[in-house]
């Protein structure tokens, strides 16, 4: 758990998603705020899945 918490790609989607979520507040509810969401969950699922990929690779010396 704490591999995902401290990775540089998870925690820069974290702050983006609380922009997304600063957005949905204060702007328009249009097909940019959901497409917005649809972004932000996909950078997540991408920052998710190369950290569980770098856990995977062995580590090469040299």
């Amino acid at each position: 758990m704490r591999k995902y918490l401290f990775s540089g790609a998870v925690i820069s989607a974290i702050f983006s998603g609380i922009g997304v979520l600063r957005a949905s507040i204060a702007g328009p509810r249009d097909w940019r705020l959901l497409l917005a969401w649809v972004a932000w969950a996909a950078s997540l699922a991408i920052a998710i899945g190369t950290v569980a990929e770098d856990t995977k690779r062995p580590e090469i010396d040299g």
